[in-house]
């Protein structure tokens, strides 16, 4: 028996790939499947199945590429209406893989088909449950997404009685489910990506004993906006996309500094996928920053339009990973990359623009003799109510997709963005030098950095004794 959790970090996203006996089955796969196919042919084995546990809000998933490349059938729980052919799983319904079997439990709530799946091993014993969104280490999935018509709390309700049906399960089951710390399909995920029935009967709050309707308010109260792309994808995953040759084949286009500008000229946005710090040195003007080294497709989706074409510039041998990554979360319209990167765009003797970097001290220092200072933390809301700078404006990074929400911001102040840590202030600092703000600093280090300097105006929540 071979079970792997496959984890991605930058979407917080876990695949799983299990096999016995020459046979294989993949669990919510990202779009580039091929880490699958390159798996079964060093393992020997045949995909034999591919499992899905809903519709995926949060990215593109790879069960049509995976299909077309092994002829395995899609499987999904009930009461799925895809625009594809799959396999619509009975509750109940017991899958065959080698000498294990996987059963399937129909769980909605977090989606209308949303479905859990128990393996049990060569024994016949439970082994694990691929929890999808139901349930993750410390939360349930948000039940306000995709699934037409039905409020949050209707669906809270349906969740309320899914987890009847997987609370009686050994204590020993490994809980696998679909994501980990840092997604949006949760309020608060645990730090681990995998956990046990008892550990999370006896730490997770949605497990403990409580009525329906303590459970509801529970599960609903203090939800965030979910990202603005999260529909998007789940609509692709439901209706098809377009195959990942398609797309690298208009995508890996190497364009030469006029063809670049040709692109630009014609419409197209520049988006630059080099590391935060290496960005802000020097970049090609109205570029777009949202660096490979973070959560670069989650901002990718929050930030980019999803019918706009785009160019790219990376980091050299780069290109293609920042292609694939746009990919699994739907943004598909690449229109090539920019040959030789920077560099190239230098020698042509083409203009640069830069973004000042600051240290959180000397920020401290401004803040007493610059009347026009303007402090503008881009975190979240919840970060920023937990501690900020006194007078700071709070403009959250993925409200900067509306223009209006840049001009509300005045453009002869001395703007200083950060973040909690450096990525996003970059990002937010090449939407406002689009928008034509020159006045600007990145601070280093985000407010973790500025916590630390002992003169800067720091306001924190009164704690109540």
């Amino acid at each position: 028996m071979h079970v792997e959790q496959l984890y991605t970090n930058c979407l917080s996203e876990a695949a799983y790939f299990i096999a016995s006996e020459g046979e294989a089955a993949v669990i919510d796969p990202l779009r580039d499947v091929d880490t699958y196919l390159k798996k079964a042919e060093e393992m020997g084995v045949t995909i034999k199945y591919i499992f899905e546990t809903h519709f995926h809000a949060d990215f593109v998933s790879g069960h049509l590429e995976l299909a077309k490349a092994t002829g395995a059938p899609i499987v999904y729980g009930p009461k799925t209406k895809a625009g594809f052919p799959i396999h619509e799983a009975t509750d109940g319904e017991v899958f065959a893989i080698g000498k294990l079997k996987l059963k399937a439990i129909h769980t909605p709530g977090h989606t209308l088909e949303s479905t859990c799946y128990l393996l049990n091993d060569e024994e016949d014993k439970p082994y694990c449950v691929f929890t999808g969104d139901t349930l993750f280490v410390g939360d349930v999935g948000r039940p306000d997404l995709f699934s037409g018509n039905m409020t949050k709390e209707e669906l809270a309700s349906m969740m309320y009685d899914s987890l009847q049906k997987i609370k009686g399960l050994p204590g020993n089951v490994i809980v696998y489910p679909a994501h980990g710390p840092g997604s949006s399909c949760g309020k608060n995920l645990g730090p681990e990506t995998y956990s046990t029935m008892a550990a999370q009967a006896e730490s997770n709050y949605a497990l403990q004993d409580m009525s329906r309707e303590e459970f509801v308010n529970a599960v609903t109260s203090g939800l965030s906006t979910p990202p603005a792309y999260f529909p998007i994808n789940a609509r692709i995953n439901k209706e098809g996309y377009t195959t990942m040759d398609e797309v690298m084949g208009v995508a890996m286009q190497a364009l030469t500094v006029e063809a670049f500008k040709d692109k630009v000229a014609g419409g197209a946005w520049i988006l630059d996928t080099r590391p935060a710090t290496v960005f802000t040195q020097e970049f090609v003007p109205d570029a777009i920053s949202i660096g490979l080294d973070g959560r670069f497709a989650e901002w990718a989706g929050s930030i980019l339009p999803f019918n706009q074409p785009l160019v790219l510039v990376t980091e050299e041998g780069k290109e293609e990973e920042s292609i694939i990554r746009l990919a699994r979360v739907g943004i598909d319209n690449v229109q090539g990359y920019l040959d030789g990167g920077l560099q190239a765009w230098k020698a042509a003797g083409e203009e640069i623009d830069m973004i000042i970097d600051i240290d959180a001290d000397e920020l401290a220092m401004d803040i007493p003799h610059d009347s026009r200072l303007e402090v503008l933390d881009v975190r979240k809301p919840t970060e920023y109510e937990a501690g900020h700078v006194k007078g700071a404006v709070n403009i959250p990074l993925d409200t900067l997709t509306d223009v209006a929400n840049i001009a509300s911001v005045e453009m002869d102040n001395n703007l200083y963005i950060h973040c909690a840590g450096g990525y996003r202030s970059v990002i937010a600092a090449s939407l406002f030098k689009r928008q034509g703000y020159d006045n600007l600093r990145n601070v280093l280090g985000g407010f973790a950095k500025m916590k630390q300097v002992k003169t800067m105006p720091i306001v924190t929540p009164k704690v109540e004794v």
